[in-house]
């Protein structure tokens, strides 16, 4: 091959990982039951990501057995890690906005989902979280893993009820 063949293909190639890499999330087929706007790069609702049940459940989940002040003894909860959900999303930036279905919101910085293992519980002792249950999405960390993180500015970021989050 010539020089000049060879570099159309590698820029053809080139050009479509890009392309790929830029695809937007498929959309959801079910319920929304969170949206993620602000700074993120991957899309499915205008500027925003909408995901319906199925979809954070195809992302890496965990289970976090701990005690929570809002719960008697330890709990087994499950959901989506938060990192998964960044990265899912694509997001750009140092904090979220967390909006719960009250409209009640926290601020809660982007490293504390690489930091520690919090997840956006969806079940709880193998039960659906309900809305009178702190559902459809609990942000839950770690407490009984690491002692530390039970503290009142932690607290106040275990937003139950989300709705929404903002990438700022």
């Amino acid at each position: 091959m010539n020089k000049h063949l060879i570099s159309k293909v590698i820029l053809f190639f080139g050009g479509a990982l890009i392309i790929h890499s830029a695809q937007a999330l498929e959309a959801p087929t079910g319920s929304v039951i969170l949206e993620v706007a602000g700074n993120i790069t991957q899309t499915n609702a205008g500027s925003e990501a909408h995901f319906d049940k199925a979809m954070l459940e195809a992302l890496a989940q965990r289970t976090t057995q701990t005690s929570t002040p809002w719960h008697d003894g330890v709990v087994s909860f499950e959901g989506p890690l938060g990192r998964a959900l960044l990265d899912a999303v694509g997001a750009e930036g140092e904090q979220l906005r967390v909006v719960a279905l009250n409209d009640y919101a926290s601020t809660v910085p982007i490293s504390d989902f690489y930091d520690h293992e919090v997840i956006f519980a969806m079940r709880a002792d193998d039960q659906p979280l309900r809305i009178r249950d702190h559902g459809p999405l609990f942000i839950i960390y770690p407490f009984d893993e690491n002692p530390s993180l039970l503290n009142e500015e932690i607290l106040t970021r275990s937003v139950w009820q989300v709705k929404r989050i903002e990438v700022e």
